[in-house]
C-alpha cells in the first residue's frame, strides 16, 4: 500500500478521499490554490502544498505544479479525484515517468475510454450497442453536416475531450449546426484545450442509465449496479438515484454484464462508470466511459456497503478484488440530490459569496458530502457545488420522504448567495419523478411549466 497519498483536487472529494486515506492508515497530502488554503481538507491533512492561483489553469490543471508538490512531500501515489486532471492520459504519462502511481486506469486505458470518439469506436468493437453518429471527430462543418444529415435531427455535437455535460450542444434545426459547430469547438479548446468535436444522434426524451464498475489489474471486474441520473439541467446532473426506478431488474443486470465485458477487454483498472441512454422503447444505447469517481458515488455505497475510493486505492496498488459479483445485490434504494450554489429564478446563474450561516441536514440514514461552513467563501472560480445530500431508505417511497426531509433541514445565508434546495424539493415532488415517469427532459419541462 501507499505510504502518502496527494489529493490533486479541492471542495468535498478531497475531505471524501482524505477520509478513507486516513481510515486506511495512509499519510494525506492536499495540493491547493490561494483560495482554498483554509479549506477543511487543507486542515486536516498531513501535510499541505500550495500549488497556484484560483484559476485552475494555474493549480489544478497544472501538472508540473502537482508533480513538484508530490516530490516535494514524498508522495508515491495521486488521486485526481474527479474533474481536473482526473482523466488526463497525459498526466497519467507523467506520473508514470515520474515514478508516481496515478489512482485510476492506466494511461492508455484513459486515452481510449476517456476520449468520447476513441471510446465510441472501442464500443463498436466490443459490440455495446451505439447511437447513430460520427465514426470519428468532425473536422469541418461539412463533416457535421453530411453525419446529421444521416442520422436526422436533433443532434448532440459533443468534444472529443469532454466529460461532466460541458462543451455539448444540442441541435434540432440545419440551419442552427454551423453557429453550434464553431460554438462547441470554441468551448472544447477553452475548457479542454482540445477542439475536436463529433455529432451523435440526440434523444429527447431519454433514461440516463450509469453502471459503477470495479475492476483489479490481474483482470478481474465486477459491477455494482446501476444509477439514474435522468434529472439533468443543461445536461448537468441534480438528482441520482439507485436503483433506477422502473427499470427491471434484467435490463440492469445485462448493462451490468456489457459493462463487465467492455472494461475487461479494454484492459480497465480502478473505479469507473459506463453511461448509457435508454430510448422510449427502452433500448439501450451506450454514450461514454467515465474514467474516474463519480459525483454521485456516495448513493452506491450506500446500497452496497462498498468504499469505492478504498478500492479504488486497493487496487492501484495491485491488489486482487475481494469481492464477488454474487456478493454484491444492494438492499434498498438511496438518493443524492446535489445542492449548488445558485438561482433557479435566474436561471439556475451561480451565486458567489460568504456564507454566513451553513446548517446542514442530519437525521437517520442520512449522508452529506461538503467542504462548505458558516465563514467559506464561495468563488466564481470554481463549479457551485455546496453539497450532496444522499439519503438510504427500504424503499424509494421511504427514499423520497426522507430526501424531502433532509434537504427541508438544509439552511444557507449569506449575502448573495441563493441554493437550488427548493428546486430539488419541487423535482422530488413532481408527478413524473415521484412515479418513475421522468426523462432527461423533465426539468426542461419543469422550467416551462413550473409548478403552482
Amino acid at each position: 500500500m501507499f505510504t502518502t497519498v496527494l489529493i490533486a483536487n479541492r471542495g468535498e472529494i478531497a475531505l471524501r478521499v482524505l477520509r478513507t486515506c486516513r481510515e486506511m492508515g495512509v499519510r494525506t497530502v492536499v495540493a491547493h490554490s490561494t483560495v482554498d488554503r483554509d479549506s477543511p481538507a487543507v486542515h486536516q491533512a498531513d501535510e499541505s502544498v500550495q500549488i497556484g492561483p484560483p484559476s485552475p489553469r494555474h493549480s489544478y490543471l497544472n501538472p508540473a505544479a502537482i508533480i513538484a508538490a508530490a516530490q516535494q512531500t514524498g508522495a508515491d501515489a495521486i488521486h485526481p479525484g474527479y474533474g481536473f486532471l482526473s482523466e488526463s492520459p497525459e498526466f497519467a504519462e507523467i506520473c508514470h515517468a515520474h515514478g508516481i502511481t496515478l489512482i485510476g486506469p492506466p494511461a492508455g486505458v484513459i486515452a481510449r475510454l476517456g476520449d468520447k470518439v476513441a471510446a465510441r469506436a472501442f464500443a463498436a468493437e466490443a459490440h455495446l450497442p451505439l447511437l447513430p453518429g460520427s465514426p470519428g471527430p468532425a473536422d469541418s462543418v461539412s463533416e457535421a453536416a453530411r453525419t446529421a444529415d444521416a442520422v436526422g435531427y436533433p443532434v448532440v455535437l459533443k468534444a472529443s475531450a469532454g466529460g461532466g455535460g460541458r462543451a455539448m450542444t444540442v441541435v434540432h434545426d440545419p440551419g442552427d449546426l454551423a453557429r453550434a459547430y464553431a460554438t462547441t469547438r470554441q468551448e472544447a479548446t477553452a475548457l479542454f484545450g482540445d477542439p475536436r468535436v463529433y455529432v451523435e444522434k440526440y434523444l429527447d426524451a431519454a433514461r440516463h442509465v450509469e453502471v459503477q464498475i470495479l475492476a483489479d489489474a490481474h483482470g478481474e471486474v465486477v459491477h455494482l449496479g446501476a444509477r439514474d441520473c435522468s434529472v439533468q439541467r443543461r445536461r448537468q446532473k441534480l438528482i441520482e438515484e439507485t436503483p433506477p426506478p422502473g427499470l427491471p431488474a434484467a435490463t440492469i443486470e445485462h448493462l451490468g454484464e456489457l459493462s463487465v465485458r467492455a472494461a475487461r477487454a479494454a484492459g480497465y483498472v480502478g473505479a469507473g462508470t459506463f453511461e448509457y441512454v435508454l430510448d422510449e422503447h427502452g433500448a439501450c444505447h451506450f454514450i461514454e466511459v467515465n474514467c474516474r469517481l463519480q459525483v454521485e458515488h456516495p448513493i452506491t455505497e450506500m446500497v452496497t456497503g462498498v468504499d469505492l475510493v478504498r478500492e479504488q486505492l486497493l487496487a492501484a496498488a495491485g491488489q486482487r478484488l475481494s469481492l464477488r459479483q454474487e456478493d454484491l445485490t444492494g438492499a434498498g434504494v438511496a438518493i443524492e440530490c446535489r445542492v449548488n450554489a445558485e438561482d433557479p429564478a435566474r436561471g439556475f446563474l451561480p451565486t458567489p459569496g460568504l456564507i454566513e450561516g451553513f446548517v446542514p441536514p442530519g437525521g437517520p440514514f442520512t449522508r452529506v458530502d461538503t467542504h462548505a461552513a458558516a465563514g467559506t467563501r464561495i468563488t466564481a472560480d470554481y463549479d457551485p457545488l455546496l453539497a450532496k445530500v444522499s439519503v438510504w431508505a427500504p424503499t424509494r417511497a421511504q427514499a423520497l420522504a426522507r430526501a424531502d426531509r433532509a434537504l427541508g433541514e438544509f439552511a444557507v445565508r449569506g449575502p448573495g448567495v441563493r441554493t437550488n434546495v427548493a428546486f430539488l424539493r419541487e423535482v422530488l415532488t413532481h408527478p413524473l419523478f415521484r412515479y418513475a415517469k421522468h426523462t432527461t427532459s423533465l426539468v426542461e419541462q419543469m422550467m416551462a411549466t413550473p409548478l403552482d
